[in-house]
């Protein structure tokens, strides 16, 4: 957790602003960054991180896929684009998504696979990594397992008078959340010597 900002909206400007302030904190440097489709999140993290590896949220992607289509027909779905990020490399995703497109699933609902080609730029540096960092970088469920307490607390509170008001039910809310925090995922350990190789320095540096 780096920080809580309150904003009326979110864009490129506000995003570049967080970034920048991070960056000025000592957040010196980024390697992979997970994002989910805000607007103007991976142009802020360029501007500011232009080293940093852009990667969407696999899982997110998947959930918009299924949002396009009724109950019955997700589960079907979900086994058709199930070869395209269980790829073993760019080359054979690209493959299985081409695959799908033409496929009987993929011309019902052909805007699942136009999602996934506007997108692909970054996919495809999913397919770089080995198993241990794919399962880390996979999805975003940690964080957003930690929007939905606030999100909870914030409608139960319902109307606060002041942003200050929120920031400080906010952040009481967060150091009772952060008790549970008392391990790193079990991936995370099998992941750290795949990140030494892939980044050296870089991430050596930041956890001696």
């Amino acid at each position: 957790m780096l920080g809580l900002w309150i904003e009326q909206s979110e864009g490129a400007k506000f995003w570049l602003k967080v970034f920048n302030e991070l960056k000025n904190r000592g957040l010196n440097d980024i390697l992979i960054a997970v994002v989910d489709g805000l607007r103007g999140f991976p142009e802020a993290i360029e501007a500011v991180y232009p080293a940093a590896q852009i990667q969407t949220c696999i899982v997110h992607l998947i959930r918009n896929s299924l949002n396009l289509a009724s109950w019955k027909d997700r589960k079907p779905l979900a086994a058709a684009i199930k070869p395209i990020y269980q790829a073993a490399t760019a080359e054979a995703a690209a493959a299985a998504l081409e695959a799908f497109a033409s496929s009987e699933w993929g011309r019902k609902f052909p805007t699942v696979a136009a999602m996934w080609q506007r997108q692909w730029e970054q996919v495809i540096p999913f397919f770089a990594y080995p198993p241990e960092v794919r399962r880390i970088v996979y999805t975003t469920n940690a964080i957003e397992s930690m929007h939905m307490q606030l999100r909870k607390i914030v409608k139960n509170r319902g109307h606060f008078p002041s942003d200050e008001a929120a920031s400080k039910l906010l952040y009481l809310a967060l150091r009772n959340i952060e008790k549970d925090w008392k391990m790193p995922p079990i991936t995370w350990r099998q992941a750290v010597n795949q990140f030494a190789i892939m980044f050296g320095e870089r991430f050596t540096s930041a956890i001696s």
